[in-house]
Protein backbone atom coordinates (compact mmCIF):
# COMPACT_ATOMS: atom_id res chain seq x y z
CA UNK A 1 0.00 0.00 0.00
CA UNK A 2 1.52 3.51 -1.34
CA UNK A 3 1.88 5.60 1.49
CA UNK A 4 -1.11 8.68 1.27
CA UNK A 5 0.04 12.39 -0.18
CA UNK A 6 2.31 14.37 1.77
CA UNK A 7 -0.56 17.03 2.41
CA UNK A 8 -2.99 14.50 4.16
CA UNK A 9 -0.01 12.46 5.76
CA UNK A 10 -0.72 13.71 9.29
CA UNK A 11 -4.16 12.95 8.82
CA UNK A 12 -3.15 9.24 7.82
CA UNK A 13 -0.46 9.16 10.79
CA UNK A 14 -3.35 10.75 13.53
CA UNK A 15 -1.16 14.02 13.98
CA UNK A 16 -1.54 17.70 13.82
CA UNK A 17 -0.58 19.29 10.77
CA UNK A 18 3.62 19.67 10.73
CA UNK A 19 4.88 21.98 13.40
CA UNK A 20 8.54 22.82 11.36
CA UNK A 21 10.26 22.22 8.21
CA UNK A 22 13.11 24.07 9.18
CA UNK A 23 15.90 21.96 10.91
CA UNK A 24 18.27 23.77 13.08
CA UNK A 25 20.87 21.86 14.93
CA UNK A 26 23.27 23.83 17.21
CA UNK A 27 26.57 22.14 17.95
CA UNK A 28 28.25 21.97 21.97
CA UNK A 29 31.60 21.28 22.46
CA UNK A 30 33.09 19.45 25.67
CA UNK A 31 36.33 21.40 25.50
CA UNK A 32 37.16 24.96 24.43
CA UNK A 33 39.76 25.77 21.23
CA UNK A 34 42.82 24.59 24.02
CA UNK A 35 41.63 21.49 24.60
CA UNK A 36 40.35 22.11 28.41
CA UNK A 37 37.17 20.83 29.35
CA UNK A 38 33.87 23.50 29.26
CA UNK A 39 30.46 22.95 31.16
CA UNK A 40 28.94 21.40 28.11
CA UNK A 41 26.03 19.96 30.69
CA UNK A 42 25.22 23.55 31.21
CA UNK A 43 26.00 24.60 28.06
CA UNK A 44 23.29 22.04 26.50
CA UNK A 45 20.50 22.97 28.96
CA UNK A 46 21.09 26.49 28.53
CA UNK A 47 21.11 25.60 24.18
CA UNK A 48 17.44 23.47 25.19
CA UNK A 49 16.08 26.18 26.91
CA UNK A 50 17.20 28.97 24.20
CA UNK A 51 15.73 26.71 22.02
CA UNK A 52 12.48 25.95 23.86
CA UNK A 53 11.39 29.38 24.14
CA UNK A 54 12.37 30.70 20.60
CA UNK A 55 10.87 27.46 18.66
CA UNK A 56 8.67 25.55 21.29
CA UNK A 57 10.79 22.35 21.89
CA UNK A 58 14.37 20.74 20.75
CA UNK A 59 16.20 17.72 21.30
CA UNK A 60 19.55 16.90 22.78
CA UNK A 61 21.73 13.94 21.27
CA UNK A 62 24.19 12.34 23.15
CA UNK A 63 27.98 13.03 22.53
CA UNK A 64 29.25 11.71 18.67
CA UNK A 65 33.22 11.95 18.64
CA UNK A 66 34.42 14.82 16.59
CA UNK A 67 37.60 16.74 15.40
CA UNK A 68 38.09 20.53 14.57
CA UNK A 69 40.77 21.82 12.61
CA UNK A 70 41.59 25.48 14.25
CA UNK A 71 43.43 26.97 11.71
CA UNK A 72 45.11 30.01 13.65
CA UNK A 73 46.80 27.45 15.47
CA UNK A 74 47.01 24.66 12.74
CA UNK A 75 46.11 22.26 15.26
CA UNK A 76 43.21 19.58 16.10
CA UNK A 77 40.88 19.88 18.91
CA UNK A 78 39.38 16.35 19.43
CA UNK A 79 35.88 16.38 21.80
CA UNK A 80 32.59 14.65 22.28
CA UNK A 81 30.18 16.97 20.58
CA UNK A 82 26.43 17.30 21.78
CA UNK A 83 23.83 18.11 18.55
CA UNK A 84 20.91 20.03 19.78
CA UNK A 85 17.80 19.95 16.83
CA UNK A 86 14.68 21.47 16.61
CA UNK A 87 12.46 21.84 13.73
CA UNK A 88 10.81 25.29 13.37
CA UNK A 89 8.43 26.94 11.30
CA UNK A 90 9.59 29.27 8.73
CA UNK A 91 7.66 32.14 9.87
CA UNK A 92 8.79 31.70 13.80
CA UNK A 93 12.38 31.71 12.06
CA UNK A 94 12.08 35.94 12.12
CA UNK A 95 14.48 39.01 12.48
CA UNK A 96 13.68 38.55 16.75
CA UNK A 97 14.06 34.81 16.74
CA UNK A 98 17.43 35.27 14.86
CA UNK A 99 18.77 37.70 16.65
CA UNK A 100 18.01 36.14 19.77
CA UNK A 101 19.83 33.06 18.81
CA UNK A 102 22.82 35.06 17.18
CA UNK A 103 23.16 36.44 20.92
CA UNK A 104 23.48 32.79 22.48
CA UNK A 105 25.45 31.57 20.12
CA UNK A 106 28.16 34.25 20.50
CA UNK A 107 28.13 34.09 23.80
CA UNK A 108 28.75 30.27 24.01
CA UNK A 109 31.77 31.26 21.70
CA UNK A 110 32.85 33.89 24.11
CA UNK A 111 32.18 32.48 27.21
CA UNK A 112 33.25 28.94 26.34
CA UNK A 113 36.57 29.87 24.90
CA UNK A 114 35.42 28.64 21.19
CA UNK A 115 37.37 29.16 18.09
CA UNK A 116 34.11 28.02 15.79
CA UNK A 117 30.42 27.84 16.70
CA UNK A 118 28.68 25.51 14.45
CA UNK A 119 24.99 25.77 13.31
CA UNK A 120 23.39 24.37 10.89
CA UNK A 121 19.95 25.87 9.01
CA UNK A 122 18.33 23.91 6.83
CA UNK A 123 20.64 22.14 5.18
CA UNK A 124 23.79 24.63 5.21
CA UNK A 125 26.52 24.68 7.95
CA UNK A 126 27.67 28.08 9.36
CA UNK A 127 30.73 28.52 11.08
CA UNK A 128 30.93 31.07 13.68
CA UNK A 129 34.63 32.22 14.47
CA UNK A 130 34.16 36.09 15.25
CA UNK A 131 31.64 36.80 18.37
CA UNK A 132 30.29 39.89 19.38
CA UNK A 133 31.46 41.43 22.11
CA UNK A 134 29.54 40.92 25.05
CA UNK A 135 26.12 42.92 25.14
CA UNK A 136 24.26 44.73 28.36
CA UNK A 137 21.66 43.34 30.17
CA UNK A 138 20.36 44.57 32.82
CA UNK A 139 19.78 42.00 35.22
CA UNK A 140 20.07 38.84 33.10
CA UNK A 141 22.15 36.29 33.40
CA UNK A 142 22.36 32.68 32.23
Amino acid sequence: MPAPPLPELHTALGAGPPAGALQITVFIPSVDRHGQPIDQMGWREETLRVLGRLFRGATAFPPGRGVWRDDKTSGLVFDDTVMVTCYVPTAAFDPQAMAALRAFLHRLGREGKQGEVGVVVGSEYFGITEFDQEEVRHGASR
